[in-house]
């Protein structure tokens, strides 16, 4: 890689770094494969500099990297292999003082029960604030699919909010 685009590149990701980390880590929910994830797709991203430095929208572009590095990381058979409990098991972090930590952190363990599409699909129009031509875009499907895969991930999310991650979090 020439000089110009090893400095160019290594603007990029100074500055995109915490937003691809705060999307990985809404896409998975744990903060180590996040970063996993993200170290994946910016040596993806180095490798392959040239033609994506030359494409329309470099962030949506490095959007679908980083959704394609999630999603193919799940079909992986290692990614389905606990090493420790579920996420249920462990013990609570102590909640950072702020407003409503309650209903973020509920609303991320549930979000993290989303089948891994449905979660790519909400953490991107919701959190990411993507319209859907552009989430479309990115997973490299119709419009449709998007709203059909956004109204099921919602009522899943529903579904587990009213349910035992709530119930949890009321203690009982």
């Amino acid at each position: 890689m020439r000089a110009s685009d090893e400095h160019a590149y290594t603007e990029y990701v100074s500055a995109r770094l915490p937003a691809l980390r705060r999307v990985a880590r809404l896409l998975c929910g744990d903060p180590d494969r996040a970063d996993d994830i993200v170290q994946n797709t910016i040596t993806r991203l180095y490798v392959h500099w040239r033609r994506a430095s030359a494409a329309d929208d470099l962030d949506r572009y490095v959007h679908r990297m980083l959704v394609r590095a999630f999603l193919n990381e799940r079909r992986l058979a290692w990614a389905r292999v606990r090493l420790i409990g579920a996420s249920q098991d462990l013990p609570l972090p102590a909640a950072p003082p702020g407003p409503d930590v309650e209903t973020r952190d509920a609303v991320r363990i549930a979000l993290s029960r989303v089948p891994p599409r449905q979660r790519v699909v909400l953490v991107l129009r919701f959190l990411c604030d993507l319209p859907v031509a552009e989430v479309a875009e990115v997973l490299n499907c119709s419009q449709g699919t998007v709203k059909s895969q956004t109204a099921l991930g919602l009522a899943r999310l529903r579904a587990l909010l009213d349910g035992p991650v709530v119930a949890r979090w009321e203690g009982e």
